[in-house]
């Protein structure tokens, strides 16, 4: 399998990990062998697109983050990237600078 693949599988077993969820729990909750999961984690074997998505909706985090280990969106709420991507471009630019305004003073402190 490529690297793809091993990176994928790496991001959902340290996103599995920081929630504290055991990998027999998460392969039950996606209704797939522990042995599966293990497969995944490890590389050895792809996904589908729906067990993508399950595994997004388990791990509460987007599909880019575990294609792509885009992580800007790691740490932010679904909810708020969805209500984000419905913005117009000028808005975004304002959360943007108030985002950045809360970074100086988290910085300060």
């Amino acid at each position: 399998m490529g690297s793809i693949s091993m990176d994928m599988g790496r991001r959902i077993r340290d996103r599995r990990k920081k929630l504290g969820i055991l990998q027999y729990r998460l392969a039950e909750t996606l209704d797939i062998s522990n042995n599966h999961m293990s497969a995944i984690e490890n590389g050895r074997e792809n996904v589908s697109v729906e067990l993508l998505i399950n595994i997004c909706h388990a791990l509460d985090v987007t599909p880019d983050y575990l294609l792509l280990g885009s992580t800007h969106s790691q740490n932010v709420p679904r909810d708020i990237l969805d209500q984000l991507r419905l913005c117009k471009p000028e808005t975004v630019k304002l959360v943007k600078k108030f985002v950045d305004m809360m970074m100086e003073i988290e910085g300060q402190e």
